[in-house]
């Protein structure tokens, strides 16, 4: 029994230091997500548009800093990538459908950076969940 204890203790501890990695990488990528976002925004570019290019744009960065700093590879890295930027895609349809919806409120219209924020949020424990999977072929 408490041999089990300390075994379900490791892999929470693991996943707490995976999920902190997640988070570092996550406010890289968003960091780039967010320079290129309100820059276009700004420039009259629809608002699901804007977030199409930003999101693209720093998936890269994000699968990189996950392989090498956050999951331990279970497969090669060429059907990773491929299934890492398949939930990338799903990422990209989650958030952006999050953008659009927000935006269609004058709240959020006129606070983008909300709207933003809060879309980032949700997707984020759907990247975390999903690209662990693609990883290291588990969820928690």
């Amino acid at each position: 029994m408490k041999q089990k204890k300390e075994i379900r203790r490791a892999q929470l501890s693991e996943l707490v230091v995976k999920k902190a990695r997640f988070a570092v990488g996550s406010v890289l990528a968003t960091g780039i997500n967010y320079l290129i976002y309100f820059p276009l925004f700004e420039q009259g570019v629809a608002p699901a548009k804007a977030e199409v290019i930003a999101y693209s744009s720093s998936v890269i960065v994000s699968f990189l800093f996950q392989k090498y700093f956050v999951f331990e590879q279970q497969g090669a890295t060429r059907t990773t990538f491929m299934w890492s930027m398949l939930v990338s895609l799903g990422g990209l349809v989650l958030s952006t459908g999050i953008i659009y919806i927000l935006n269609r409120y004058t709240f959020f219209q006129e606070y983008q950076l909300i709207a933003k924020l809060m879309t980032t949020g949700l997707v984020f424990f759907y990247n975390f969940y999903c690209k662990r999977y693609v990883f290291e072929r588990r969820f928690i």
